[in-house]
């Protein structure tokens, strides 16, 4: 199979069910977006990080492929592929974990430290970028609410995962100072 098609040349793409949208559609927008994410955490994986969170990444970029093609199912009957309240769930399972080794919040904590937890911010933003371009698909489209949820919690994730892993590696937080 040719990994062109020329099905796209004339600025359209094709959604689950033989639809076709224009490329500039806000749902090819939000997908691609949270494509981005995942090509982020995949350069993130290329750091020295611990095994723990190398898992959880991986994972991620899993459910982060298979949130693209919720995205891309318009047919909200169908019940295939699709996030669902559980992988929420673990998402909060595993900040809850984490934030155990961090000493709680006092001030804004800046983005920054080693390479990996800086990396891990810049994914953070993607995420919310995502997050919000997922809210204003909703907006206009029906769609898996989990998949707002589940980028909301990633955003948090990738936030104290951050911290832990310049805390892992001696960096105390940058704090904001106005």
């Amino acid at each position: 199979m040719k990994i062109y098609t020329k099905t796209g040349d004339d600025g359209n793409t094709g959604l689950q069910g033989n639809f076709r949208i224009s490329k500039s559609h806000s749902r090819i927008m939000a997908y691609g977006t949270v494509d981005e994410a995942n090509a982020a955490i995949g350069v993130a994986l290329t750091y020295p990080i611990d095994d723990d969170i190398k898992q959880l990444l991986s994972q991620i970029q899993n459910d982060l492929f298979l949130l693209g093609s919720d995205l891309s199912n318009q047919n909200l009957n169908d019940l295939n592929n699709r996030i669902s309240v559980s992988m929420v769930e673990k998402i909060e399972t595993s900040i809850d974990t984490f934030e155990l080794e961090l000493p709680p919040i006092t001030n804004f904590i800046l983005p920054g430290g080693n390479s990996a937890a800086a990396h891990i911010h810049q994914v953070r933003t993607i995420i919310r970028r995502a997050e919000t371009l997922v809210v204003k698909l909703s907006d206009k489209d029906e769609i898996n609410s989990n998949c707002i949820k589940y980028l909301n919690r990633l955003s948090d994730l990738m936030f104290v995962m951050g911290r832990l892993i310049n805390k892992r590696n001696g960096i105390e937080d940058i704090i904001w100072k106005p």
